[in-house]
């Protein structure tokens, strides 16, 4: 069981296995891609696999589309060379089912990977006058100016970071005939429409400012490019030990864990929850590609605002910081295993059901319920899905402004009362804990990486385990800044109770968890 064209020829040795095959003809399909490419994507990794792979390959089974996907990645080149051409741009999606099953199916809608190394091609694509769509899951650093900037200062011919690069296709497809397109970010962060157009529209401006492109070329953006809003949900964690092991006892061959020089995490085969979300705002020049027949929702851009504001503020990710913040200092390894623990569980249920579902955005195309209750018993708890409080822990200090203080906020504006938040209280209590670096029995663990994170320790450093000598006059300043939580805790009316909570924490080993259990009380 290699992983290629010729072997999946053999098609009973897959399906005895439980493989689910492709419905198509893989070699038609991916002649008839290269001569009229309608999608290509942007970020070869695991949640396009997971996700946008496998749902193109519904399509495909279904008849609603005869073209794939042309695959390209800018950052990881390696990612390509490894995980892709060498298995025929095939791969195996695993889905984690909560139930415990697992469903295997291997892939063949991407029909072409390239690089940058592969421009002549790029170009060809671009000028086409069948694409569609450009899409992109990048991460949200990929659209940063910052980035960019080296580009926008350069001619276009010289550009070669990806917004630049980017820039430099749509000036390729302005000189053939000024076709349309749309550029669809997937990344989870949100208006990421937004942050694609503006990088984009950075580069030419800049361009046009320094006279390498035309006032047409900028307006040409501005009217026949689209940046569609979307909001993406699927947890996709790195290749997990234990699918290798079932699938390596299924005779599979090419399961091994490939490791990038610039540390991605790949392999011919992704693992990914069952449950995903795609919701994109309904603005295609060019014609679109019917991922609505595969459950992707095509609505308005104030919708797919609302079922971002839904996720982020209220039904998900408030929940997995909470987990993660605690989760470190409780020294859990998985997310799932701390849904086995009552007094998380009871945390993460009164954040969601009690002080979020009051005030929560509804999208009116899904109940907030609804998703609150998926992610809290059948997504969070799901056995099969190795994700680590510590990889959430990433960046909290660029995450508790949206994903708590919106509640706060919200709260305020209703005149409700802020200090029934007693679970998110707890939880921004608990991240200045968590800064202190030591776990619940005192031990001292790894901080995950924050772009704040040293500026926090110096504003901290007077504080330490079982120290809170001065705390009220060191917080005080520190729950004022909005830039992290997303308004004035102080004025919120809430640091007593924060600062309460942080000094019990911190006053000796073991009050963590007894101030969480309190919450049961």
């Amino acid at each position: 069981m290699k992983l290629n064209l010729a072997a999946i020829r053999d098609r009973k040795i897959w399906t005895d296995k439980s493989y689910a095959l492709p419905q198509y003809d893989i070699e038609k399909v991916t002649r008839d891609t290269k001569a009229a490419p309608e999608w290509v994507h942007f970020g070869a990794g695991n949640i396009f696999r997971a996700f946008l792979g496998s749902a193109a390959q519904r399509l495909l089974n279904g008849g609603y589309i005869t073209k794939g996907i042309t695959v390209f990645e800018g950052f990881d080149t390696e990612i390509i060379e490894k995980a892709y051409r060498p298995f025929d741009n095939l791969s195996v999606g695993v889905t984690l089912v909560s139930t415990g099953s697992v469903k295997k199916e291997v892939i063949g809608s991407v029909c072409e990977s390239l690089t940058i190394a592969d421009d002549a091609r790029m170009q060809q694509i671009f000028t086409s006058p069948t694409l569609k769509m450009a899409s992109f899951t990048i991460t949200e650093k990929g659209y940063s100016l910052r980035f960019a900037q080296k580009d926008a200062e350069g001619r276009p011919q010289d550009a070669s970071g990806l917004m630049g690069y980017l820039t430099r296709l749509l000036l390729a497809r302005f000189n053939a005939g000024a076709y349309p397109l749309a550029l669809v970010s997937m990344d989870n962060c949100s208006h990421n429409g937004e942050k694609l157009q503006s990088a984009v529209m950075y580069v030419a401006g800049e361009w046009l400012k320094n006279g390498y492109v035309s006032q047409e070329f900028v307006n040409y953006i501005g009217s026949k490019v689209s940046f569609p809003w979307t909001m993406i949900d699927k947890i996709t964690p790195r290749p997990d030990a234990n699918v290798m092991k079932l699938l390596e006892e299924d005779g599979f061959e090419d399961a091994g864990l490939i490791i990038t020089s610039r540390n991605t995490y790949t392999s011919a085969f992704v693992n990914a929850e069952e449950k995903e979300y795609l919701v994109i705002e309904d603005d295609f020049p060019n014609g679109k590609i019917p991922l609505d027949k595969a459950g992707i929702y095509f609505t308005d851009r104030e919708t797919v605002e609302k079922v971002e504001r839904m996720k982020v503020t209220t039904c998900l990710n408030p929940l997995h910081t909470c987990l993660a913040v605690f989760g470190c200092m409780l020294g859990y390894k998985t997310i799932w295993q701390e849904m086995n623990d009552e007094d998380l569980k009871y945390m993460v249920n009164r954040i969601g059901y009690t002080e979020g579902l009051p005030v929560v955005t509804d999208p009116k195309i899904m109940k907030p319920e609804t998703f609150l209750r998926e992610v809290l018993e059948t997504r969070l708890p799901n056995c099969f899905l190795p994700d680590t409080p510590q990889r959430i822990a990433t960046d909290t200090s660029q995450k508790l402004s949206i994903r708590f203080g919106e509640t706060i906020k919200a709260y305020l504006a209703a005149g409700k009362d802020v200090k029934e938040l007693k679970g998110i209280i707890l939880t921004e209590a608990g991240w200045l804990r968590y800064l202190m670096g030591m776990d619940d029995e005192g031990n001292a663990f790894e901080i995950s990486p924050d772009p704040r994170l040293d500026e926090m320790k110096t504003r901290l450093a007077p504080l330490s385990f079982m120290n809170n000598e001065g705390a009220r006059d060191i917080l005080l300043p520190v729950l004022s800044d909005e830039t992290i939580f997303g308004c004035d805790l102080v004025k919120a009316g809430l640091a007593d109770e924060i600062i309460s909570a942080f000094t019990r924490m911190n006053s000796a080993p073991g009050e963590i968890r007894k101030a969480i259990h309190a919450l049961r009380a």
